[in-house]
């Protein structure tokens, strides 16, 4: 009998209890919360004691997660390490256009560095462009939308779901078929995003904007070197295990061994955010083994089988698990349902349902998606601070959740 059977639902309270510390406790004790170290804690008090009953069961199951965990904040620390010796200086003056235009460079770039290595390399500029201003709070939101998510749906490079899917044998430019979708949800999110920062621009004061615009310089990138280091990672994520990891390892071993120290100080860089994705993320892998056994064992009982299903039962879960092992979980899911064999052994309308599910919905909450925290503890060390844990979710609520349904409407018409 397989894990996913074996395991009681009970099993899955630890994996709703560590999301739930982390919704309400960085609101219940803000200042505690701060330390790594209280995260590293909660964490372990609940990821813990599952992987140990799980390993009693299956110790493989557990061995497996703890090597996609190592892998996963290897790839993510050596993109945050590698564009954090990236300097993007100069400060242009924050007007909705130049932000509009940073967000949209932002998503076509995640296609090319990942969704981490253009969250690092973007999210300090776009932050320090618009110091000045006031009425900034839903920058960083916009920006995990854009550039941490759905910005990052074209190639297997841009986002971890995808490489995964590559790595099962998805053709390496399968993924361009998502261009519709990207460019539709890309293309409404900007034009929402100028709206509202357009008006947010008119109820800014009049000094803080004449402010802003004596501070203007002009844009331009220091820390090249790191360039090659960044194509070095990309390079290493096509080879196997263990040299993937080694080759990305060494990237950032060399960006910190080369970069001068000047530039990461002038960057504002420092290793708090990754770690603070490292400790939490390793309880999350942890307890959410057997919520990922359950559903692939007993999956086929939700009666998922159309495209626009699979779309929001991935994109679901993607909101609260990791949207990596999530697209996997789907994968195999329309894989045992028998239909038409396109692509890997589903058609694909489904495979595209599961891609942007896994990829667009990943920024329904901070946990989807590895970014969204890195992206939220920069911003909170400025000025410009990110929403709380619900506060981001209210906005993905009102901004997210209709872009998906006209997403629903226009590719996956339930009545199709």
């Amino acid at each position: 009998m397989g894990l996913g059977q074996t395991l009681s639902l009970l099993w899955v309270l630890p994996f709703a209890g560590l999301l739930l510390c982390i919704a309400v406790l960085p609101l219940a004790i803000p200042h505690l919360w701060e330390k790594n170290r209280v995260k590293a804690i909660v964490a372990l008090l609940f990821g813990l004691p599952v992987a140990i009953h799980v390993a009693r069961i299956d110790l493989a199951a557990v061995l497996h997660e703890l090597h996609e965990y190592v892998s996963f904040i290897i790839l993510l620390g050596s993109l945050f390490t590698v564009s954090g010796g990236l300097v993007l200086r100069g400060d242009i003056r924050a007007t909705p256009r130049t932000n509009a235009i940073f967000l949209g460079a932002g998503a076509v770039l995640a296609n090319l560095v990942g969704t981490t290595g253009a969250s690092m390399l973007l999210i300090r500029p776009l932050l320090r462009t618009n110091a000045q201003r006031k009425r900034t709070r839903h920058l960083p939101v916009f920006f995990i939308f854009l550039v941490s998510n759905v910005g990052g749906s074209l190639t297997p490079l841009g986002d971890p779901p995808l490489f995964l899917g590559f790595l099962r044998g998805v053709p390496f430019l399968w993924t361009l078929r998502l261009l519709p979708l990207w460019a539709f949800a890309v293309g409404v999110l900007l034009v929402l995003f100028y709206l509202w920062d357009r008006r947010a621009y008119a109820r800014e004061a009049a000094a803080d904007l004449a402010l802003d615009a004596t501070a203007a310089q002009p844009l331009s990138l220091a820390g090249s070197l790191n360039l090659l280091y960044l194509a070095g990672v990309i390079g290493s994520v096509f080879l196997p295990t263990p040299w993937r990891e080694l080759g990305m390892a060494a990237m950032g071993l060399l960006s910190v061994a080369t970069t001068p120290r000047e530039l990461r100080k002038e960057n504002e860089f420092s290793y708090a955010p990754i770690v603070e994705v490292a400790v939490l993320f390793l309880g999350i892998f942890l307890a959410m083994i057997p919520a990922l056994a359950i559903l692939q064992a007993r999956g086929g009982e939700l009666g998922i089988r159309v495209p626009w299903q699979f779309f929001w039962t991935t994109g679901a879960l993607s909101s609260f698990l990791d949207n990596a092992p999530t697209y996997l979980t789907f994968l195999s899911l329309a894989q045992g349902l028998g239909l038409q064999a396109e692509v890997v052994g589903v058609p694909h309308a489904h495979l595209l349902a599961i891609s942007a599910g896994a990829v667009f919905m990943g920024a329904n909450k901070y946990i989807g998606n590895g970014p969204n925290f890195m992206v939220k503890a920069i911003a909170d060390r400025t000025t410009i601070r990110a929403p709380s844990f619900f506060g981001y979710m209210a906005y993905a609520l009102a901004i997210l959740i209709p872009t998906f349904v006209l997403v629903t409407a226009v590719f996956f018409p339930p009545w199709r």
